[in-house]
This record gives C-alpha cells, structure tokens and sequence, in this order.
C-alpha cells in the first residue's frame, strides 16, 4: 500500500488490521506515512490495549506491580524485557503474571536469573522489587551471558567473576570480580533495604556506568567502566520462596 492509499483507511479498521500484526509488522507499518507512525505513537489506543491483553496476564495488568508504565505500549515493552524463564537456575521459575521470580527452597544453592533482553547501546532503567525475604545475600545488578546462574552455598553469585556487578541489598556492598568493592550509596548510616521497595537501575552504555535510585533518590553511580559486551539484568538470590519481580521502563527520565 502506497502512503496516499494509506492516509485513506479509517482509524477503526487500522486499529482492527494492526491489532493482529506482529511487532516487527508494526514497526515496518510506521514507517509507511505519517499518519501511521502518529497513530502508531499514541501508546493507548486499542491496538496497544489488545496486544496487551493478548501478551500479559490479567494478573500482572490489574495489579500494582505495572504502576511505573502507565501506558499499553509500556507494559507491552516492559513484557518483553522481563525474565527469561530460559535464562535462569534449575532452582527458579518465572510465575504466570511473567515479571516475578520464585526461588524454590533448596538447601545450599545460590541461583540468579537474568532479563531477556541484553543491552550493549544506549540508556535503560528498570525496577527490581525484591517481594520476600532477603536471607543472607540479596543481590541485585547486571551481567554477561557468561555470568554462571548458579553454584553450591549461600554466596554473592552476581559479583562473583568478572562478567557481572551487583549490590547486595543485604550489607550495602558492591561486588565485582569476586571482591567487594566498596559500601554503597555513599551516605552515613545509609538505610537498608526494606521488603517491597521499588529499586530502579540505570545502565548506561554510553558512559559505561551502573547507577541506582531508591524512593526516587539518585544514590550515586555505583560502577563505572563497564565492557563494551551486552549487559542483562539479573539478580542472584538465596531464600526458599523469596520472589522478585524486574519491570523494564525504558531510557531514565532524566533523558
């Protein structure tokens, strides 16, 4: 279809075509005039709010845990950047609304879990809310594909080596590399984390850096000089039933 042929199609019967097109469909449609891509851009339409409803459980749409991505088009994105229920332990499985991880009760296991998605250009941000108890380690961050996603004992698995960074909500370390790397935030008598609290990381590829917020407060960047290799997020857990869900919300606010 030709752009002037195009700009002919009545708003309803585009939102019936596109509600049953692919993403990568989509996409190329936007291109088409700019009468698509505008229409395409309002992240609320009924296009988005069917391929959410079709994509995300109904669990994940009517509760709380989306509140940071008002709009269809966000959750949808933040769907498609949660964990990968092919990418973690043995001892870990993603739960139907498909942002939470469960770590079943095993004795003498540490196991993690990294996102879908990889970045390796640009700014990203997304919340972990860790939703059980933290046991002895509680770590949260980023690594490699080649980052293991399990081992025996209760350790700080992401930190370990050195293709993943993490801070352990537990004590307020960071962790790389096998060592620990400092206290952070940076602050005296800097609070510790409390059950529920949304936690949202700040990757930057460009700068190479690994920054956090909490309650909205920027608390300082925590890793700087990053690999030029795709960096997932992933946290690394050791509590029986402990649960903790990640909720993509695109490039920071601050730009």
């Amino acid at each position: 279809m030709d752009a002037a042929k195009a700009t002919l199609v009545p708003d309803n019967v585009l939102e019936v075509i596109f509600s049953f097109l692919t993403l990568h469909d989509l996409r190329n449609c936007s291109l088409v005039c700019k009468r698509w891509y505008s229409f395409l851009n309002d992240e609320n339409n009924d296009v988005w709010r069917l391929h959410c409803i079709r994509k995300l459980a109904e669990e994940a749409l009517k509760s709380d845990l989306l509140s940071s991505v008002p709009t269809y088009k966000a959750k949808l994105r933040a769907f498609y950047h949660a964990w990968n229920p092919n990418d973690c332990s043995r001892n870990i499985y993603i739960k139907p609304n498909g942002f939470t991880l469960h770590r079943n009760p095993v004795a003498q296991s540490t196991d993690a879990s990294r996102g879908k998605i990889g970045f390796r250009h640009g700014r990203h941000a997304w919340e972990v809310i860790w939703e059980g108890p933290l046991g002895t380690v509680a770590v949260i961050g980023i690594a490699t594909k080649d980052a293991p996603l399990q081992c025996l004992g209760y350790v700080a698995l992401l930190g370990s080596d050195d293709q993943s960074w993490g801070w352990n909500l537990v004590d307020n370390h960071l962790l790389h590399n096998g060592d620990a790397q400092g206290n952070y935030p940076l602050l005296n008598n800097a609070p510790k984390y409390q059950v529920g609290e949304r936690i949202r990381v700040i990757l930057d590829c460009d700068d190479n850096t690994l920054s956090f917020e909490k309650n909205y407060e920027f608390l300082g960047v925590a890793f700087r000089g990053l690999p030029d290799k795709k960096l997932y997020p992933t946290v690394s857990a050791v509590y029986g039933n402990t649960e903790v869900s990640m909720v993509y919300l695109g490039p920071p606010l601050d730009g």
